[in-house]
This record gives C-alpha cells, structure tokens and sequence, in this order.
C-alpha cells in the first residue's frame, strides 16, 4: 500500500510524524503537508500564486499552500504514481460537529476523495493533545481493517480522545453533532492603535447526544463519521420544487 499523508497543522507537527512512522511499518509512505499551520482553512485552493515545493531532511514534502492544495497537487503532478489511501492528521485538537465545516484536515482528505482515493481524516481530541502513540495505535488498527476489508467510497471522520490506549472503550459510528454559534468576536487594537478583531472561540456543544461524535468522545470512545461530499439536502428537493412553481 502506498499512503500520502497531510495534515493542516504543518509538516513538522507531531502528530503526522507519528503517523509516518507507523505506518511505514505497513506501506511506503509519502508526506505532502503545508510549510504552516493551515488550521481553518477548509477546502481552498491557491489559484493566484504558483505553489513551491521543498523536502526536508526525512523526506518529507513541504509546500507554500493549504492542505487541499497539499493533496490536488501530489495527486495531480507531484506524484509518478497515484496512491492508495489518503490519510490526513493526526489533527492536534478535535475535528467534531460543525467543525468539519473549517477543517484543513478534513478538508485535506475530503480532496483525496475527490480525486478517487479512499480517504480518512484522524483528530485527536484536547486542548493541548498528548496522547499520540495511543492515537497512532488506533490509526494503523484502522488502516489495516480497511486494507483486509475494503469499504467502497470511503470518506471517514475519525476522532480519538487524549487517553491512554488502554482506557479507551472501543469504537462507535456516529452521526455528526453541531455547537452553539460562535463565541463573539474580539476586539483589541495593534501597537499602532488601530482597531483589529480575533475570531470568538467555537460554541460549546449543542446537539451532542447519543449516537453523535461528541458523546462518543465524552464516552472514551473513538468516533468515526463516514462522510460523503454531496451537499444536496436531498429531503427537501420536493418541497423547493412547489416553491419554484410559485415563481414560474
């Protein structure tokens, strides 16, 4: 198996070292990550600038974009064989809910799906995570799960909680939860007085019930949301339907 790898925290975050590491002991292993932390940037693309990209000392690829970008331009030309899987993270914080909405790291294999790989996104869950020779742990179990049995059109969401390997309670489907809107935005002001504003911290959870990501997590459990890239609310195509006739 060949595995190209991304994350949206940067090629020399923690968590995508382990995850080559391990998963070298499986497959060849190609990292393609951004020079920078890209966290939120989602699924954009640089279309007004040419990307460069370096290697550094393990081999691993380094580009001046974001992780999709990461992702479309090793499938696309960086790369003399496409690969098998594409694996995003290991996220350093939690990618639930509504926050897939801004990932980079979901995002980055959200583009592998596009571009006809298997994908998955791993997060590991905390403020400041530690836990990652636990999460890498998890990882491989899933990899190799899904190289014995194949799963067609994978897209998955995996989030593991910042414990150690042997407090964890399994694995569980879910659905995705959401939070609460945003908290408001900060103002402050730069050193030369002017006014500038940071982005308010995410909501806290709202729908985190059963069955959701969130409470797969509060539960020690590992989360994993099969996703899919279609955006069409498929339900209500008959009632916009009725009120396109009212227009025509």
């Amino acid at each position: 198996m060949h595995f190209l790898l991304s994350n949206d925290d940067g090629y020399q975050a923690p968590g995508i070292s382990a995850l080559a590491d391990i998963l070298s002991e499986i497959g060849k292993v190609t990292v393609v990550a951004p020079d920078r932390d890209c966290s939120g940037s989602s699924n954009s693309l640089t279309l007004d600038s040419p990307l460069h990209v370096k290697q550094d000392k393990r081999g691993f690829y380094y580009v001046n974009g974001t992780p999709s970008d990461c992702i479309h331009l090793a499938i696309t030309g960086l790369l003399d064989e496409e690969p098998d899987m594409v694996i995003s993270g290991i996220n350093a914080g939690a990618n639930l809910g509504d926050d897939v909405l801004y990932s980079g790291t979901v995002a980055a294999a959200m583009e592998g799906r596009f571009l006809g790989c298997p994908a998955i996104a791993f997060s590991l869950v905390g403020q400041s995570p530690t836990n990652y020779s636990s999460a890498v742990l998890v990882a491989k179990k899933v990899i190799q799960s899904i190289m014995e049995h194949p799963l067609e059109e994978t897209l998955l969401n995996i989030n593991i909680p910042d414990i150690n390997q042997n407090d964890i309670k399994g694995f569980e489907v879910t659905r995705l939860g959401n939070r609460h809107k945003s908290e408001p935005a900060v103002e402050a002001f730069d050193p030369k007085g002017r006014k500038v504003y940071w982005v308010g911290e995410v909501g806290a959870e709202q729908d985190a019930g059963k069955g959701t990501d969130f409470y797969a997590i509060r539960s020690n459990k590992v989360s994993i949301t099969p996703m899919h890239v279609d955006l069409t609310k498929h339900q209500f195509l008959p009632v916009i339907s009725k009120w396109v006739e009212v227009l025509n």
